[in-house]
């Protein structure tokens, strides 16, 4: 095979691996485009409404776990096929139903995808890419996941533009018509690149790693062979029959499989990918990705200023991308993680800072609030400049506007309201009850806590634990706000954003590979579940300040790990890495590349 034709074949590889990531993308933030559509057309309540969006995290924790040892047993390039086609099979059966049970197992099939394409992408990466090309390519699966949830936003844009043209006319008909016909849009335009992913996993060649240990030496060569020199893929094949060669020697010498797995070569380097995927979450990049647009309203941005900041937001995190992709093979994962890290810490205490200055001045009318619930265990409340005036009644917070969170709670299970503001005339009023505190069903409730009596919450009083008014800033530090969350997101995308996934399949040896990138995947979903759960009762009891310095200080034990433990990868063959961590002292030029 000419050069030329590998050439191409890598770029296909790459191609094909990019769609991955885009449909990864697509799977986060497709969903916040659809939603309020979803919600205005579809007749379901809040808990409906939130199980149809937590489907697709639930159904990629489900995959995500058992995504290792499918990868082992019917192999990368399948097991890449069935994620693309599992999302295909979703887009319709979401966009034609008309139920909630069609729409929550479309979801479900979604989020199934995503958890199999977020450990099977990255793993045939790893195990298919020469050393030289392997953090090109891996970014380009970040840069095409960032891509995807710009382009769910932009796609989520331009038909609230569209309904905004059709609210106009005044015909509510037609408006509940077109907004129907949103939702099912936003979803049909992500099925194109779901097909082409599909059809181009069936084009490229199993993992050469996967083949080998499945005793298919000659099919492993040959795989080598379409994307590097004859001399290069020989090389390769030889480190491989060492690596192999090696291992059974230690293992056949009546030592247990269990005890050879504690060996310094799998623990250290799987440890260290478990805390860096942890720590990559407590950053909070999905919380702020997530309430993006909440957060720039509440920093004094008006609605349409807080959605064109969370675009902005979006393209942030694609451009810088592409600079984290350029550097990572020309200096190396541990810089790009060291400094990125340090840019978010800096990043984050700044916001943290700017949030701090106005909700130090936050009044709690939580009493005021109570009296106004009903003896059905509602409440309804239109927040508006008179309604702020009562409840800060003998508080001054100014003139300008305020915003109210409120925080409340039936027996073991607590919610909070988004934040409201008094200025905000086209608001819907703050509507709160049992169900929309309440978790459907026990399977969810001891997902929520698995600790509380479902039956006797049902029961309990509504209870208002808090009830925030704070002075809402001006435009200007609203700015200043998202400024802080730009640098926040260019800091995440050039050295986390793209570096994650190569600490994740770089890191692990091939023997435990597939596995242990399950596992730690998995604790990276943990971590973000987490958060997802305590960010919105936190932001409203202690502020956005609280959680902004909250991640910061994770960050800072994530710049510790990249900067003084993690070793360097560049340029290193998968067998190299392995054989560092079996003993460093005899590889000492992987530890300080």
């Amino acid at each position: 095979m000419a050069h030329d034709d590998k050439s191409g074949y890598n770029r296909f590889l790459l191609l094909v691996a990019g769609l991955g990531g885009l449909l990864y993308g697509v799977d986060v933030g497709i969903i916040a485009g659809a939603l309020p559509y979803l919600e205005a057309t579809s007749g379901l309540n809040a808990g409906q409404l939130s199980i149809v969006v937590a489907a697709v995290l639930l159904g990629s924790v489900i995959s995500t776990l058992f995504a290792g040892t499918l990868a082992d047993w019917m192999g990368r390039k399948i097991l890449m096929a069935l994620s693309g086609v599992l999302f295909v099979v979703s887009i319709p059966m979401i966009a034609l139903s008309h139920g909630y049970q069609p729409l929550v197992l479309g979801r479900l099939l979604q989020g199934i995808s995503a958890g199999l394409i977020g450990v099977v992408v990255p793993l045939y990466l790893a195990e298919c890419l020469s050393a030289s090309s392997r953090g090109k390519g891996t970014g380009i699966f970040q840069w095409l996941l960032t891509l995807g949830i710009v382009a769910a936003a932009v796609v989520g844009m331009f038909f609230s533009i569209r309904v905004e043209e059709v609210a106009k006319l005044g015909d509510p008909v037609k408006l509940f018509a077109f907004k129907d016909t949103a939702w099912r849009s936003i979803f049909w335009v992500s099925l194109p690149p779901g097909i082409l992913f599909v059809i181009g996993s069936f084009m490229v060649a199993e993992s050469p790693r996967w083949l080998f240990r499945h005793g298919k030496r000659d099919s492993a060569l040959a795989a080598l062979l379409r994307s590097r020199t004859s001399e290069q893929a020989t090389l390769e094949l030889a480190e491989m029959e060492q690596a192999g060669a090696a291992e059974k020697a230690q293992t056949s010498t009546g030592a247990k499989v269990k005890e050879s797995l504690l060996r310094r070569k799998y623990v250290i380097p799987f440890v260290l990918a478990c805390v860096i995927l942890a720590c990559n979450q407590a950053t909070g990049v999905n919380s702020i990705i997530g309430y993006n647009a909440n957060i720039l309203l509440q920093s004094g941005l008006s609605d349409v200023q807080a959605h064109w900041g969370y675009v902005l937001f979006t393209i942030v995190n694609f451009l810088m991308t592409i600079g984290g992709i350029l550097l990572v093979d020309r200096k190396g994962r541990k810089f790009l993680l060291s400094v990125g890290s340090a840019g978010i810490i800096v990043s984050l205490l700044c916001t943290g800072t700017l949030f701090r200055s106005t909700e130090k001045l936050r009044v709690d009318s939580r009493s005021a609030v109570q009296s106004m619930v009903n003896g059905d265990q509602k409440l309804t409340l239109r927040y508006d400049n008179h309604m702020a005036d009562t409840l800060l009644a003998g508080h001054a917070l100014g003139n300008g506007p305020t915003s109210l969170v409120i925080i409340y709670s039936c027996g073991d299970f607590r919610a909070a309201t988004k934040a409201a503001r008094s200025d905000d005339a086209s608001a819907k009023p703050i509507e709160i009850m049992r169900e929309s505190c309440l978790p459907a069903n026990k399977v969810v409730a001891f997902f929520s806590n698995p600790f509380s009596d479902l039956d006797a919450s049902r029961r309990a009083p509504l209870r208002i634990d808090n009830a925030l008014v704070s002075p809402v800033p001006d435009s200007h530090h609203g700015w200043l706000v998202a400024i802080t969350l730009f640098v926040f997101m260019a800091f995440f995308a050039i050295g986390p954003g793209v570096c994650v996934w190569l600490a994740l399949s770089e890191l692990m040896p091939t023997r435990i590979r597939s596995n242990g990138m399950s596992i730690a995947l998995l604790i990276n979903q943990a971590v973000s579940t987490g958060i997802a759960a305590t960010f919105l009762p936190t932001v409203g009891k202690y502020g956005y300040s609280t959680m902004f310095f909250g991640f910061a200080g994770c960050t800072v034990i994530y710049f510790i790990t990249a900067a003084f433990f993690l070793p360097e990868t560049k340029g290193k063959t998968l067998e190299e890495i392995e054989a560092h961590f079996e003993d460093a002292r005899k590889k000492p030029d992987l530890a300080t590349a």
